[in-house]
């Protein structure tokens, strides 16, 4: 297959470099040193146990034309980067082009073929104007739940820190020619790629630990052991996600785990910075609205309240808002 990777980051450069080892006709889209680094020397990766493997045919181009149509496109940037690259997105997509959604949190096409009395609803806080859902027919669309934990060393060099599973799929359920093709594909290549029946049901599960952990640790800069081992933030966790839990049970979400159970899997992932804490950090825009205000406006659509969830929202809103308003990085250092 024809696959590019729109965002090669941590999480792009591990599963493209994967597919091309494995055989997949891999490009990305990337910039500057990035761009060079790939063309001159490949993708590298770093896995858990240390040992390396180079993909060494792959090809990394600026402008997503010089790409051209795709079998598959997998969107790796954070949900507030992709309003940016529709200008250009559309000249990966042909006839039959899929677009794979691996991005954290609410996605925008949430209410695409979800039956009940919010389809084809759009959320005005992942898509404020409708210019993504204009942009892509949601028939392109399948869905993903990203799992592992990576990060870029360097241009062109990924460290993989755990996990290799990503879950798929469709908006409607269905085990399409397609879904199962690209899932093939994936597990060729070395990955775990199971197709779910109930894509929004996984989404929420990771969901659960992000829209909670996440602004708690951009506020306290702790890390998930620190969170969970805190009684404070612990309880403050539960109390948001059991305010979640009762807005994704109102849009008919089934809760496959409990609340005791996910947040001793968060303690289990040991002294984690959370992405949220990192972007703080580095001083980059904080992936909020798709973590936290989403949930927010699923709570007002479904009538469930949500105070808990508001005012950690604000806060962090809040330190965004002053960290982007002075280009200013927040990080603690030892004295």
């Amino acid at each position: 297959m024809k696959i590019t990777v729109v965002g090669a980051g941590a999480i792009g450069g591990y599963l493209g470099a994967k597919l091309a080892i494995a055989g997949e006709r891999v490009t990305f889209i990337a910039r500057n040193r990035n761009l060079e680094a790939i063309n001159a020397h490949g993708f590298r990766l770093i896995l858990e146990d240390g040992s390396e493997q180079h993909a060494a045919s792959v090809r990394a181009v600026q402008r997503m034309a010089d790409a051209g149509p795709q079998d598959v496109v997998l969107l790796t940037v954070k949900a507030h980067q992709v309003v940016d690259l529709l200008p250009e997105l559309r000249d990966l997509f042909g006839p039959d082009t899929a677009l794979v959604t691996m991005i954290n949190g609410v996605p925008w096409w949430y209410f695409h073929r979800l039956a009940g009395p919010h389809q084809g609803r759009r959320l005005d806080s992942v898509d404020p104007d409708g210019r993504i859902a204009a942009a892509i027919e949601p028939e392109r669309v399948i869905g993903s739940v990203v799992y592992p934990a990576a990060e870029l060393l360097q241009p062109g060099v990924v460290r993989v820190i755990e996990g290799n599973r990503f879950t798929l799929g469709e908006p409607d359920g269905s085990r399409s020619p397609r879904i199962e093709t690209l899932s093939r594909a994936l597990m060729a290549a070395g990955f775990k790629a199971p197709v779910s029946k109930d894509i929004r049901g996984e989404i929420w599960v990771k969901l659960w630990g992000n829209l909670s952990f996440n602004p708690i640790s951009a506020l306290t800069h702790a890390t998930l052991q620190d969170i969970c081992r805190f009684p404070p933030t612990r309880a403050l966790a539960a109390a948001m996600m059991t305010e979640a839990r009762a807005v994704g049970e109102a849009l008919g979400v089934q809760f496959r785990i409990g609340l005791d159970q996910r947040i001793a899997g968060a303690e289990a992932v040991g002294a984690h910075k959370t992405s949220m804490l990192q972007d703080v950090e580095h001083g980059r825009t904080l992936e909020l609205e798709a973590l936290v205000g989403a949930v927010i406006e699923l709570g007002r659509i479904t009538g469930v309240a949500t105070p808990t969830i508001e005012a950690v929202y604000a806060a962090t809103a809040l330190l965004g808002r002053t960290l982007a308003g002075q280009h200013g990085r927040l990080q603690l250092q030892a004295g």
